[in-house]
């Protein structure tokens, strides 16, 4: 079944612009269930975690709910850490670049109060921030939650392990009876229910349930590099596993251009298939893949729902998905038709919440791999040419050349000088 489009949900025209211009292409599943209920005005309680698009979810109906232009805040957005609200903070602000009146300021423990107290003087529709520090600013006068619209508990059962309970109830005591309620929550125990008895109205519970498989003959690896160098080290493993065929997945089509860009400067045969595409270029990049004529495709996942390619060696998750069941349609790519297959995903140490959750929905480790040294992939290149090169040995056929190099070897140049010097040719230098 079709996935619908953001426009489908009642996304806003001047949303759909800054999604577009963050590269996305279609809801996440939780997107799409939780976008029009939220619209639509009903209490929400949705199981997921972070990695699955929930800021989005519960972000674009919290910026087109919002009172454009109100001194005081309709939205009220709750996170359990200072790190939590700052990247909730940077979505909703690229979300809401082209909405008119909407700001969002973020309020945590750590930073200057004063600051806190500058901005939200000045004025925002949408306050995000942990549970202290707001009640801190309630305390304080400085934040008032009279005309609240909505409030959002992202990460709840977080926020109940960190000892916010009494918090949580203060603060939703201030919007009872008043404001729309929505929750987050990777699990729902018996502390997380009674709140939503105590302060929900009638809530509608949304999990989204996908496949969760793995196919079996796929070795999964994680490498740990900095954004900044995955593109080398994907060309190292490359260069030093000999793939003949890689398909590498990114979640914009921004990051895919200009992945393609990089790989073609570094020599390497290399297209990007993505929605911004119109289908006779994707079924031309399509049958180039697919008949070798490039060895390595950068995909969406959107994009590369009609691609059928049996012999793909390798797959890469340039980025981390956006939601667990995209990770197995991603890796499913390879190790088809009874072959083996080999897929990395690339993470730093910040993703590694997300890396656990999808190792937690699969039930699988992934094995920790090493980046390639510059030596390992020029000691590969070179055993390839040896190989190569016994092979020639072995063929024969090589009265002609040994003719042209014969006057080489009656000069100062010894045959094995003269060896060394056509395989520094042909594997290049360090």
């Amino acid at each position: 079944m079709k996935n619908n489009s953001f426009s489908d949900l009642g996304t806003n025209s001047s949303i759909l612009r800054s999604i577009d211009e963050m590269g996305y292409e279609e809801p996440t599943p939780i997107q799409s269930r939780c976008i029009p209920a939220i619209l639509n005005g009903l209490d929400l309680v949705g199981q997921a975690q972070t990695g699955t698009g929930k800021t989005a979810a519960f972000g674009i109906p919290a910026i087109q709910i919002a009172d454009k232009g109100s001194k005081t805040p309709s939205i009220l957005i709750l996170c359990p850490t200072r790190e939590l609200a700052i990247q909730v903070t940077g979505e909703l602000i690229k979300l809401s670049k082209y909405i008119d009146g909407v700001f969002t300021v973020p309020v945590y423990g750590g930073q200057p109060i004063g600051r806190q107290l500058h901005a939200l003087k000045k004025g925002a529709q949408i306050v995000v921030g942990t549970p202290g520090r707001v009640i801190d600013h309630l305390k304080r006068g400085t934040l008032k939650l009279g005309a609240l619209k909505m409030v959002v508990l992202d990460e709840a059962d977080e926020m109940l392990n960190m000892g916010f309970r009494e918090d949580l109830e203060e603060i939703l005591s201030f919007s009872h009876g008043k404001s729309q309620t929505v929750m987050f929550s990777a699990t729902v125990p018996k502390p997380i229910r009674q709140i939503m008895n105590r302060w929900m109205n009638n809530p509608e519970m949304i999990k989204v349930e996908g496949k969760t498989e793995t196919a079996a003959g796929i070795e999964q690896y994680i490498m740990e590099v900095r954004d900044s160098v995955r593109t080398e080290a994907l060309s190292r493993i490359m260069d030093i596993g000999n793939f003949k065929l890689a398909l590498i997945f990114c979640n914009t089509k921004k990051l895919c251009d200009n992945l393609v860009q990089e790989l073609q400067a570094r020599g390497y045969s290399a297209d990007a298939l993505h929605g911004d595409m119109n289908q006779t270029v994707r079924d031309k990049v399509m049958n180039k893949f697919r008949n070798r004529g490039i060895d390595m495709l950068v995909a969406t996942d959107v994009a590369a729902r009609g691609l059928d390619v049996d012999d793909i060696d390798v797959v890469f998750n340039y980025d981390i998905p956006q939601d667990p069941e995209y990770y197995v349609h991603r890796i499913g790519r390879t190790g088809r038709a009874g072959r083996s297959g080999v897929a990395i995903t690339f993470a730093s140490g910040s993703k590694r919440k997300r890396i656990r959750f999808i190792e937690k929905v699969i039930r699988t480790n992934l094995k920790p791999l090493p980046m390639p040294s510059t030596h390992d992939v020029e000691q590969s290149k070179m055993d390839a040419q040896f190989e190569e090169l016994v092979e020639t040995l072995e063929a024969g056929g090589l009265r002609p050349y040994i003719e042209q190099l014969e006057p080489f070897a009656e000069s100062e140049f010894t045959p094995i000088e003269i060896a060394a010097a056509l395989l520094k040719m042909r594997v290049g230098k360090p």
